[in-house]
C-alpha cells in the first residue's frame, strides 16, 4: 500500500509530567465544641405593659371609698329587709313576738307575703274583687255604675302577656288580703292597721274606677262600694270531695271618697 503523501502533524516530545496538587491530609484533632449555652448573650426583652384598671379600681381613693359606702350601705338593707321577711313568714318566735310592731311597720303593705314558712297554704279558692260607684255627672245628677268585676280585668290583660307588669298581679290582690286580714266579719277593723288597709283599698279602686268607668271619667266619683265574690275551685275528677259551685259574696259598706280622691284618681 503506497504510503500517505499528507504531511503529519508532529507530535510534542515527551516532556516531564505536571505534578499534581496535594491533598491535604485529614486534621487529627477532634472538632472545636460550640461555646456553653450561659455564655450566649441574653437578649433583652421589653416588660409588658400593666393591663389598665377597670370597674372600681379605676376610680380615685376617694371615689373608691364612697362605692364601698355605697355597697355597704345596699347589703346591710338587703340584710334588714331578707330578716324582716323571715320572721313575718316564720312561725311565732319570741324574736318576732318582741319585734311584732317594727316588723308590720316594714312588711305592710309593700311586702305583705300571702304564706307561711313550713306551713304552706295554697288557696283552693277564686277571688275577684269587684266595685261600683255612685258618680255626680256634669249637669248634677247621680248615677251609679253598674259592678267592674276588676279581678277579670287583670286576668285578661296578664293572660297572652309574657311581661305581665307586677301591679297587674298582685297590687289588687294584696290590697284585698290586707284589709281581710285586718277586718272581722262584720268588715269592722281591727287593730291600728284597719283604716290604713281601708283607705288603701278605695284608693286603688278609685284610680281603677277613673280608668274604666266612661262616667266616672266625665264626672266625680262620689262613693265607691266593693264586694268579693268567691267560687270554690272544683276538685279533681279522681277526687271524691264535694264542694259548691255558687259563689259567695262579701259586701262591703259605701264608702264616701274625698275630694282629694276624687280629683286625683284616687292617688295623691
Amino acid at each position: 500500500m503506497a504510503p500517505d503523501p499528507r504531511p503529519q502533524p508532529e507530535t510534542a516530545p515527551p516532556g516531564p509530567r505536571r505534578p499534581q496538587p496535594e491533598t491535604a491530609a485529614a486534621d487529627p484533632r477532634p472538632p472545636a465544641m460550640a461555646p456553653p449555652p450561659d455564655t450566649i448573650a441574653p437578649l433583652s426583652v421589653a416588660p409588658t405593659p400593666a393591663p389598665p384598671r377597670t370597674g372600681v379600681a379605676a376610680l380615685s381613693p376617694r371615689y373608691q371609698i364612697g362605692a364601698a359606702l355605697a355597697l355597704a350601705v345596699v347589703a346591710v338593707a338587703a340584710c334588714v329587709h331578707l330578716g324582716m321577711v323571715f320572721l313575718h313568714v316564720a312561725p311565732a318566735n319570741t324574736a318576732s313576738k318582741q319585734h311584732g310592731k317594727a316588723i308590720d311597720e316594714w312588711i305592710y303593705p309593700e311586702f305583705e307575703q300571702n304564706w307561711k314558712l313550713f306551713a304552706p297554704n295554697p288557696l283552693q279558692q277564686d277571688i275577684a274583687v269587684q266595685v261600683r260607684a255612685q258618680v255626680v255627672l256634669p249637669d248634677g245628677s247621680m248615677t251609679t255604675s253598674g259592678w267592674y268585676d276588676l279581678s277579670a280585668l287583670d286576668g285578661a290583660a296578664i293572660k297572652g302577656n309574657l311581661l305581665p307588669s307586677h301591679t297587674q298581679q298582685n297590687e289588687l290582690r294584696r290590697a284585698w288580703d290586707f284589709f281581710t286580714a285586718t277586718h272581722d266579719a262584720e268588715n269592722r277593723p281591727v287593730g291600728l292597721r284597719g283604716s290604713l288597709s281601708e283607705q288603701y283599698m278605695r284608693r286603688i279602686v278609685v284610680m281603677r274606677l277613673y280608668r274604666e268607668d266612661p262616667a266616672s271619667r266625665e264626672g266625680t266619683v262620689q262613693s265607691v262600694q266593693v264586694r268579693s265574690e268567691t267560687t270554690n275551685v272544683p276538685p279533681p275528677e279522681w277526687s271524691h270531695e264535694q264542694v259548691s259551685d255558687k259563689p259567695a259574696y262579701r259586701v262591703l259598706p259605701w264608702w264616701t271618697v274625698t275630694d282629694d280622691e276624687a280629683a286625683r284618681g284616687g292617688v295623691k
